[in-house]
């Protein structure tokens, strides 16, 4: 392996990590390795905190790639709780409105879901990574001030049921790059008359790369240490 030429690594990214520190965790086990302190290190495509699953990591020259990943396809398992929304579509924040789910029957979420595949527009949530007059709308968002996102226009391949535990559905999504799967949850439960956000999402595939592709971070330098190494110098 050339990690200054260039490596693409595959992690399943633990609950709780941001991107930032599995990209974070992968160049500080690598440049010790490599005896180096600089690398250049970045993920192709963001996944929450809350989040788990897979994410692709270049290093070196093959940073140049990330493009060309972040637009690959991307399957999800999304677990959604239906009858209450969270200011961020997930479990980062405390509910903040309840709904009726009575009303909801597993042959209504079977004819509603169907209606978000194809093309659709989505408003990012407040709380993501999108700019508003070059802040990020998080940090808007957590200051307390109005964050409004304009629609985006992005494409969703397929949507399964996977699971009917009303008023709790387990779904699978393919879907474009751009896609928030929490804005998503948002959506489905107000198509259903009613709220809803996420407890629970897995990244299962980007491409052609699946989870049992997949490296652990937390082994990372268990993984590492077994690697025949090529040092480029320069």
């Amino acid at each position: 392996m050339n990690f200054k030429e260039g490596e693409i690594l595959y992690f399943n990214k633990p609950l709780e990590w941001t991107s930032f520190k599995v990209v974070g965790h992968a160049r500080y086990h690598i440049c010790r390795k490599i005896g180096v302190k600089k690398l250049k290190v970045g993920h192709a495509g963001t996944l929450d905190p809350l989040a788990t699953g897979v994410m692709i990591v270049c290093t070196g020259k093959a940073t140049k790639r990330i493009e060309e990943f972040q637009y690959q396809t991307k399957e999800y398992v999304a677990t959604i709780q239906l009858g209450a929304t969270t200011p961020s579509y997930d479990l980062e924040h405390e509910i903040d409105a309840t709904y009726p789910t009575q009303h909801i029957t597993r042959e209504l979420v079977e004819q509603t879901l169907p209606t978000f595949v194809g093309e659709i527009q989505q408003v990012p949530p407040a709380y993501s990574a999108c700019k508003v007059d070059g802040k990020r709308a998080y940090d808007l968002a957590r200051k307390g001030e109005e964050v409004e996102l304009k629609p985006k226009l992005l494409v969703i391949d397929e949507i399964e049921l996977l699971e009917c535990d009303l008023p709790v559905i387990k779904v699978r999504v393919v879907c474009s790059k751009g896609t928030y799967i929490r804005a998503l949850a948002r959506d489905i439960g107000e198509a259903l008359g009613s709220g809803a956000h996420l407890t629970g999402l897995i990244r299962t595939r980007v491409g052609e790369v699946t989870l049992d592709k997949c490296l652990n971070p937390e082994r990372f330098d268990e993984w590492i240490a077994q690697q025949q190494i090529e040092v480029t110098e320069g």
